[in-house]
């Protein structure tokens, strides 16, 4: 916003010089030379723009001083002007300016988004992910230079700031977002956006990122629902690929990259029709008409079940968890609606 600031005022200021140039000399020819404001701004024009037509009506000693005081500060600031304004454009600040307000609108229509911040490696992760899944986010990263080689529909949707500020993050819509991914190399830095962010929106879900094996229970008091230590699961994950390769292998193709052919979605309470809250998972019916499978069940007091009971009640609080192709769960969203 600050940025915006200047370039708007580089840009306005040769327009106030100019406008204010041209009230003196109308202002002054009225008053010196008793010339209407027609004749005043005329002459006032010609001069300025030092065309060279005659005067208006014969200038006497102080008409003839006063043109020369106008011709001698209106040639510096025209001259600087038509420079502030060309430069303005062609430097690319114009453009850039223009982009950065279809940024705001767009943001400003933008809700239950996501809030990537930082685009190193996990960002650009977290952010192909997110695209398969067709879910809009906005990336904030400090270094243009990474961000620069965004290639997706979203690649628009880019604020190149700091984002520990309160001001990048409100700017970036975090009143309206439902999730928020920091994935900074820096722990404090992480930490200092969770603390913001968790302030800001009590309701935020917010994943954070963590290096130092102390760091994730600081970032859960301030406010993550989650920490990853990409360190510890790539060395997990490596160990449990020679254990169990194809078990592994299976589960990336239905949580990692396939989003567009394979789904696990979850079902909350409140999504459920009222008819069918307090209900048993029988009495959901969702194999039989989606084709999906119930796989997990959390229960209120959060504990996971896998392959629940049919007699399970759905309660307040809990979720299910369900997998299937991309039909259906397209079908199962429509039975819920």
């Amino acid at each position: 916003m600050f940025n915006d600031l200047k370039s708007y005022s580089r840009f306005l200021l040769p327009l106030y010089l100019l406008m204010g140039i041209t009230i003196l000399g109308t202002v002054g020819y009225q008053l010196i030379c008793g010339y209407n404001l027609i004749d005043a701004f005329y002459m006032t024009i010609i001069t300025i723009a030092t065309v060279g037509f005659e005067e208006v009506h014969p200038l006497d000693v102080w008409g003839k001083m006063f043109t020369a005081f106008l011709v001698m500060i209106s040639f510096g600031i025209f001259a600087y002007s038509i420079s502030a304004v060309t430069r303005f454009v062609f430097d690319g600040e114009f453009n850039q300016l223009y982009k950065n307000r279809k940024l705001n609108e767009t943001i400003k229509k933008l809700s239950d988004h996501v809030i990537i911040c930082g685009y190193g490696r996990n960002g650009r992760q977290a952010a192909q992910v997110l695209k398969k899944h067709k879910q809009r986010f906005i990336v904030i990263e400090k270094n243009a230079e990474l961000t620069n080689s965004m290639q997706h529909q979203y690649s628009d949707l880019v604020i190149n700031a700091d984002a520990t500020l309160d001001e990048v993050l409100l700017k970036a819509g975090i009143l309206r977002a439902k999730a928020l991914v920091t994935t900074l190399p820096v722990d404090a830095h992480n930490l200092f956006i969770v603390l913001t962010a968790r302030n800001l929106n009590p309701n935020l879900t917010i994943i954070s990122r963590a290096s130092e094996d102390n760091s994730d229970t600081k970032l859960k008091i301030a406010g993550a629902n989650n920490v990853i230590m990409p360190d510890k699961v790539g060395g997990a994950h490596m160990a449990s690929l020679i254990m169990k390769p194809d078990v592994i292998e299976f589960i990336d193709h239905i949580v990692g990259q396939e989003g567009d052919s394979v789904n696990m979605e979850e079902i909350t309470f409140e999504n459920i029709p009222e008819r069918l809250r307090h209900k048993t998972l029988r009495d959901l019916e969702i194999r039989n008409k989606s084709g999906a499978n119930i796989i997990g069940f959390k229960t209120a007091a959060g504990e996971y079940i896998i392959n629940p009971d049919a007699d399970t009640r759905i309660i307040p609080s809990a979720k299910i968890f369900v997998l299937g192709n991309a039909e259906q769960i397209k079908k199962l969203k429509e039975l819920l609606t």
